[in-house]
């Protein structure tokens, strides 16, 4: 077989028999996601077995055996906590094999609810009830990990998480901007002011929504996805980003442009951090905070995307083509404000 972008089959399937326990070539390597972010692809033995493999964007330069392996090793990690992972198979440092660092894991079947279509199409009403529980104990589950036991207790540093995230995007607003937006510099400010007390640090995922997880026909969360930016820190970090990314059946519209959790039978915002107050015991009286951060956070993001495409990343647009994602950023800092306002 030719090799497919991203895969070098020869070696890549050499490796793989000799790696991985039962691999049977000849394999075929389907694309399934990734873009700007890590490459996922699924891989089918001759027997009909199925795995993952994941690797770094194409062309990417810098070295990243550091994130092809830390994502490898906060799975494996998991693997025996109650957090749901797909099972790491094997990692392979060596960029002789594949031209960048990549591993392998098993393949998990189950749904990526990306849309509401989606979301009305494979899980009934009872299952998306199912899973809006399934996904709020889940991170609680996340949060809940022993972090020596997993072998993750220096996955990242255990105290400032919010002080060193503030600084970080805020860095990369002002490198990125592409005009004044006061709404940003205001939540900074006043964020960094209210920081709350940091309780001790655990996982924190860092992109945890509805579409990085797999579910089932019943809606149980069957596996969480794409680990790129998981670090340690507050956890409740996680459950502020969750309720932007979230828009259940009553909700007001997010900056977020989601639609999967408006379908009938997901659980609205509040009732999904009421499940994660009683589910973890922790204190979410300060949760404003973290959605105005997390808003501010999404800001930031979007800017560096807007900035790109204005800087001809998706080819020749025009300013107008490209409004909606000005929008965007300036509903997420207004959103970011209004959230403060609320903790006021």
């Amino acid at each position: 077989m030719s090799d497919v972008p991203g895969v070098q089959v020869p070696t890549v399937t050499q490796w793989l028999t000799t790696n991985v326990p039962g691999a049977t070539a000849p394999f075929t390597f389907d694309f399934i996601a990734g873009g700007h972010s890590n490459l996922t692809y699924r891989v089918t033995g001759a027997d009909g077995t199925r795995y993952v493999l994941r690797r770094p964007p194409l062309g990417h330069v810098l070295a990243s055996a550091h994130d092809m392996g830390r994502e490898h090793r906060i799975i494996s990690g998991l693997r025996n906590s109650a957090v749901p992972v797909a099972p790491a198979l094997g990692f392979c440092d060596d960029p002789a094999v594949n031209d960048a660092p990549f591993y392998v894991m098993a393949f998990v079947d189950g749904h990526v609810v990306r849309d509401r279509v989606v979301a009305e199409a494979v899980l009934t009403p009872e299952a998306r009830r199912r899973a809006s529980e399934s996904i709020v104990d889940t991170m609680a589950a996340i949060h809940a990990v022993d972090l020596r036991a997993a072998g993750l207790d220096e996955l990242g540093r255990h105290e400032g998480y919010i002080a060193r995230q503030l600084k970080r995007w805020y860095s990369q607003w002002n490198q990125q901007k592409t005009r004044e937006l006061p709404a940003v510099d205001i939540v900074h400010d006043a964020l960094l002011q209210r920081i709350p007390e940091q309780g001790p640090a655990t996982i924190v995922h860092g992109d945890y929504r509805l579409d990085n997880c797999m579910v089932a026909d019943d809606g149980h969360v069957v596996a969480v996805l794409d680990w790129e930016i998981c670090t340690l820190g507050d956890p409740l970090a996680d459950l502020g980003l969750l309720q932007v990314y979230w828009t259940g059946p009553d909700d007001p519209a997010s900056a977020w442009t989601g639609s999967a959790c408006s379908a009938p039978g997901f659980m609205n915002r509040a009732e999904l951090a009421q499940r994660y107050a009683a589910v973890s015991g922790r204190d979410i009286s300060q949760l404003p905070f973290y959605v105005s951060f997390a808003y501010w956070k999404l800001a930031c993001i979007l800017e560096g995307v807007y900035a790109r495409y204005l800087g001809g990343a998706l080819g020749e647009r025009s300013t107008e083509e490209l409004e909606p994602f000005k929008l965007q950023v300036e509903g997420a800092a207004a959103s970011a404000l209004a959230q403060l306002e609320a903790l006021s």
